[in-house]
């Protein structure tokens, strides 16, 4: 009998990949077993599923750096997570890893995001009982929140990769395995995670006002270039090549190079992040964030916007994922509706 297509790509795999990479045909499988698909292999379905999804189409309107960027050239949380893909696309092909499985990671890696990004985190991390971190939101949309209940259903990997993609401010590859995922595919987002991030924060600070390239300390320039596209390239560039005169056992960079990107995400927190520009409408987007957390504790979330096992879950689990699902816009209209007055209409 004729092999099916999956079957086919599935073989071109085995003849073409890298042996560290991950394989679709034997991922560990999805949180509930289906019958495989014709067409397409394991990893492609994950990564359609996550781009139909209803979570996907609203970090259109969620907050990477400035808050409701009125600008057409600013990120928001859905070009930043195209940005990642295309990075960690580029390093994984080259590397000869799995595509749609690092794409797939890519796209489902910031589902979780709230509102405001890290400022709405920061407070529901504050107010919900036992913490809220992202990259634990995201997993749960992939694996309830989303198609009424029943999630995604994706496979073993892609989820290790969304669930440990973040590092905060610690080290981009730490030398602990434990703290990376458990693929080359997942640690390939990770780095290319920061790689999109401290470029395109750079160019929107720039964009906005809030810094002048020629602020840049002057070793940054010269080790990773001068503008946008140098400065990815070398950093693309490092990581594959670095990697592969280590064997390709492990994704690694060069000293220098690793230096200079922790050296830029410092200056971005001293001198964007954290400057009173941004972190005072931060601090604005935090009591909205609180606020409304609040309100519907107090109140109960609507039957029609409530998640699909509200009954169960409890309160503050509820709210939480309500606020949590939020956009900045949604947010910011929904605050507006509860808590300022409204004029007065004499018809």
């Amino acid at each position: 009998m004729d092999r099916t297509i999956r079957e086919e790509m599935e073989a071109n795999e085995e003849r073409i990949l890298s042996p560290y990479a991950c394989l679709s045909k034997k991922s560990k499988g999805r949180l509930r077993p289906e019958p495989e698909c014709d067409i397409r292999v394991a990893f492609q379905r994950d990564r359609d599923r996550i781009i139909h999804c209803k979570a996907f189409r609203r970090l259109k309107y969620k907050t990477q750096v400035f808050l409701a960027p009125a600008g057409d050239h600013y990120r928001t949380r859905l070009t930043h997570v195209f940005e990642v893909s295309q990075i960690a696309r580029t390093v994984a092909v080259a590397l000869k890893l799995n595509g749609h499985l690092t794409e797939a990671i890519a796209l489902g890696h910031d589902l979780g995001h709230t509102p405001f990004g890290h400022a709405g985190e920061s407070v529901l991390n504050e107010l919900h009982p036992g913490g809220f971190r992202h990259y634990e939101q995201s997993l749960r949309v992939v694996d309830v929140l989303e198609n009424e209940g029943r999630g995604l259903n994706l496979n073993f990997e892609v989820r290790d990769g969304i669930s440990m993609h973040s590092k905060g401010r610690k080290e981009v590859l730490p030398q602990d395995i434990s703290e990376l995922p458990v693929t080359m595919e997942g640690r390939v987002v990770r780095v290319a995670d920061i790689i999109a991030y401290v470029n395109h924060d750079l160019d929107d600070a720039v964009r906005a006002g809030i810094i002048q390239e020629e602020q840049l300390p002057s070793h940054i320039y010269e080790k990773l270039g001068h503008t946008h596209s140098q400065r990815i390239n070398t950093m693309v560039r490092d990581l594959i090549y670095t990697t592969m005169e280590q064997g390709g056992t492990r994704l690694t960079m060069s000293q220098e190079i690793m230096s200079a990107i922790s050296d830029l995400r410092t200056f971005l927190y001293e001198n964007v992040y954290e400057t009173h520009k941004v972190h005072d409408d931060f601090i604005k987007a935090m009591k909205v964030v609180r606020e409304l957390y609040q309100y519907f504790l107090e109140n109960g979330v609507p039957k029609d916007l409530a998640g699909p096992d509200t009954d169960t879950i409890g309160d503050h689990r509820a709210v939480c994922d309500f606020v949590a699902g939020m956009t900045d816009r949604y947010a910011l209209d929904l605050y507006q509706n509860i808590f300022l007055p409204k004029p007065w209409a004499v018809m």
